[in-house]
């Protein structure tokens, strides 16, 4: 690889911490899935740097208690909310066609984790659906937004379980195969990683950098099909004495760095961790980041299965 891009942040730097010093003022965001869990700090750090933000989220309802805890915290009363459900295409095309002007930073946080078999009305495994086909709909619709920005940011929440599975174009939707859960959010992480390579090499001349990255293990909502049983088996087959979860604060701070470290801008088509580019991954590894989630070929070939899918909806 050419020379990893380090920064000044570790595993133990917060949100707050990385946007220190940055003035977000004048600029725009959405975060998906921003009234639950580390959406709700990546929101709060950009909020407190000034930036407009966007809470797209399933719930208004939360996402209005958490706007306005947010503008409590902070003191920005420009966070709004809107409805996103990123299974329903009807649902990404009518928050597409609601925002009017320039959008800075878009940071598609939203997910679904380790779900039991399940099939949206279209036919689409869920957790390919909503952690990659709904935010790959939702990014490329807001394209038109993001470069009239001149400068804009895509963020694409991964996880160290994209090592779990590349992503398996004979059968993407588990439709010829035995499902498996972890295989499923696997193949989705996978697929916002190759998102990011993508979209990357096709936006960048419009001055939109996209990156993706890893927020690290942190106890909240998106483990609602994870048991405790399951975690132990998780942590025993991992070979730890522990997992180490990091606090909500903590999750959120690599999305907030790729979205606004300065020496960032125009650097894209990569994958961190704690705050830094990943290493590439190797046997034994229990992070890094796989080398088919950063091939390109594969990342060409999953937008335009991505294109063809969504245009079959």
């Amino acid at each position: 690889m050419t020379e990893r891009i380090t920064t000044p942040f570790s595993a133990d730097s917060t949100a707050a911490e990385v946007v220190a010093g940055i003035d977000l003022t004048g600029r725009r965001a959405v975060v998906t899935g921003g009234a639950s869990g580390i959406g709700i700090e990546t929101a709060r750090a950009l909020a407190g740097a000034g930036a407009q933000v966007t809470l797209a989220v399933r719930d208004t309802a939360a996402g209005a208690r958490t706007a306005a805890d947010i503008t409590a915290t902070t003191g920005n009363k420009d966070v709004h909310v809107a409805a996103l459900e990123l299974t329903d295409p009807a649902s990404v095309a009518a928050f597409v066609a609601a925002w009017d002007g320039p959008l800075h930073l878009l940071i598609n946080n939203a997910g679904v984790m380790a779900a039991p078999r399940t099939y949206t009305p279209q036919g689409w495994e869920l957790q390919f659906a909503t952690n990659h086909l709904g935010h790959f709909a939702l990014a490329t619709g807001l394209h038109p937004a993001l470069a009239a920005a001149g400068d804009a940011r895509v963020v694409s929440v991964s996880s160290s379980a994209h090592l779990r599975s590349p992503v398996v174009f004979d059968d993407i939707h588990f439709r010829e195969r035995e499902y498996e859960p972890w295989a499923a959010y696997g193949q989705s992480k996978t697929a916002n990683v190759l998102f990011a390579v993508e979209a990357q090499r096709r936006w960048a001349g419009d001055g939109i950098t996209v990156n993706a990255l890893m927020p690290g293990g942190i106890r909240t909502n998106l483990q609602r099909h994870v048991s405790d049983e399951e975690l132990e088996r998780l942590r025993a087959a991992m070979g730890r004495s522990e997992i180490r979860w990091k606090t909500p604060e903590q999750g959120a701070a690599t999305s907030v760095l790729v979205a606004t470290a300065p020496y960032l801008s125009g650097v894209g088509g990569h994958y961190f961790e704690d705050c830094n580019q990943a290493l590439p991954h190797e046997e034994g590894m229990r992070n890094g980041v796989a080398a088919y989630a950063l091939d390109p070929e594969a990342a060409q070939r999953l937008w335009q299965v991505s294109v063809d899918t969504l245009a079959a909806a």
